[in-house]
């Protein structure tokens, strides 16, 4: 669908659930050059990743991410227009710790069957490639596949193979190897012990990594950044626990999980008692690990969770790959007042990022889903946003400014997102 096609809209909201977002972006705007400055030195003290993804939630009052992909899929979605600036920060992201890189080993995820994610990544070998890298795919499976696209054009996946302490294809042997696989299932030994970098790196895979962990990271550069442009963190971070082991199916856990939801929604009515917000406080309780929005649930009611059916339960115990769900964290729910204005479908925005660049995103829209409710799911579709100058109006509810506002504030909190992810790289390479 052409870009021009794109909209922001905040329906139903009173003038006093609204004021609060607008005054936050006039503040980043106003704080724009204290911003930049801030994040330039804030890059040199944590390089950012490869690459990510963050998904986002605008409320009207508070706008945060609710998860952030250090092995993001999707690139297929965004704007074909906006493509130049993905591969010129593609190669300076690429480049910027590893300045001789020429040789690009690009490993996918192991499944074959969703032809979408092979066209995301179609579009990243079109992105190095064009950024003048040499790049071939390896795969982590131990026979040769042909896919083809949903364009009938076809992709060669070739097993890798292991030579002491390098890895390659055939004869290719890379300078540095591109996860575009979240290593879910754990770390395979041909990947351990490598002479050549990994990035990002495998041990921020989903087999360790933990989203309690990156909100805590998140948690930190928020509350710096949030007294650098003088606002309450609240406006841009979500509150969150976790519990420590649990287990769905046997019911184990439920009244720790519980307990942490009540005094969660407890601490969220506050926050709304403070600023006068009249909306319902709600959580959302997901797998500490994983993507694909699998084991998501809305939590309105601490008692909820003693009474989910064995269905819900089946639904909540495992995550990508079948792998079990043991640790689950419980997020403050941000609604979305953001629709697509052509099917008036509930919106959420995703911005993606190649090392501290933004290059654009889309909106994931849902017509089945409601603005309490996880977006990531069967049926939702994509819109791209390419943070362009103007957007449609077709109501007149927006103005060119308040896209290029909007747009603006929306790369400024998915870099705060890199950021807490580039402190998880930087300490977890301490270790």
């Amino acid at each position: 669908m052409a870009t021009h096609h794109k909209t922001y809209q905040t329906p139903h909201l009173t003038t006093a659930t609204v004021e609060p977002l607008h005054l936050l972006e006039k503040q980043l705007l106003n704080k724009e050059k204290e911003i930049e400055d801030w994040f330039a030195a804030q890059w040199q003290l944590s390089p950012a990743p490869a690459y990510g993804s963050v998904d986002l939630r605008n409320s009207g009052f508070k706008l945060a991410p609710i998860d952030m992909n250090l092995f993001p899929a999707g690139f297929n979605n965004l704007s074909p227009e906006f493509l130049p600036l993905s591969i010129e920060a593609a190669r300076l992201s690429m480049t910027q710790q590893h300045p001789q890189t020429k040789n690009i080993l690009l490993i996918p995820e192991n499944h074959t069957r969703n032809l979408y994610y092979w066209d995301n990544i179609k579009t990243l070998l079109h992105i190095l490639t064009s950024a003048g890298f040499n790049v071939r795919l390896g795969s982590l499976l131990s026979e040769s596949n042909t896919i083809t696209l949903t364009s009938g054009e076809t992709i060669e996946l070739t097993p890798i193979t292991r030579l002491q302490n390098k890895i390659g294809v055939n004869e290719f042997i890379p300078d540095i190897i591109l996860l575009n696989n979240d290593l879910s299932a754990g770390i395979p030994d041909i990947l351990q012990d490598l002479q050549q970098p990994i990035v990002p790196p495998a041990e921020l895979g989903w087999s360790q990594r933990l989203k309690s962990g990156h909100f805590q990271y998140y948690a930190d550069v928020s509350q710096t950044f949030a007294k650098l442009i003088d606002i309450d963190p609240w406006f841009i971070a979500p509150l969150f626990m976790h519990c420590g082991e649990i287990d769905f199916m046997q019911r184990e856990g439920e009244d720790c999980l519980a307990h942490h939801a009540a005094k969660l929604l407890d601490s969220i009515q506050k926050k709304y008692d403070e600023y006068q917000i009249t909306c319902k406080p709600f959580v959302i309780v997901k797998a500490d690990a994983g993507t694909y929005g699998m084991a998501v649930m809305t939590i309105r009611h601490a008692d909820e969770i003693r009474s989910l059916n064995r269905k819900e339960r089946t639904h909540m115990s495992k995550s990508k790959g079948g792998q079990p769900v043991h640790k689950v964290i419980v997020q403050e729910g941000v609604y979305t007042f953001e629709t697509w204005s052509l099917t008036d479908a509930v919106a959420e925005p995703v911005v993606y990022l190649w090392g501290q660049r933004v290059v654009g995103g889309f909106y994931r829209v849902h017509k089945d889903r409601g603005i309490d409710e996880n977006l990531n799911a069967p049926g939702m579709h994509f819109e791209p946003l390419a943070f362009a100058k103007t957007c449609h109006q077709p109501n007149k509810q927006n103005t060119s400014e308040d896209c290029q506002n909007r747009f603006y504030a929306y790369g400024v909190i998915a870099r705060l997102s890199m950021l807490a992810a580039a402190r998880e790289i930087a300490e977890q390479q301490k270790k």
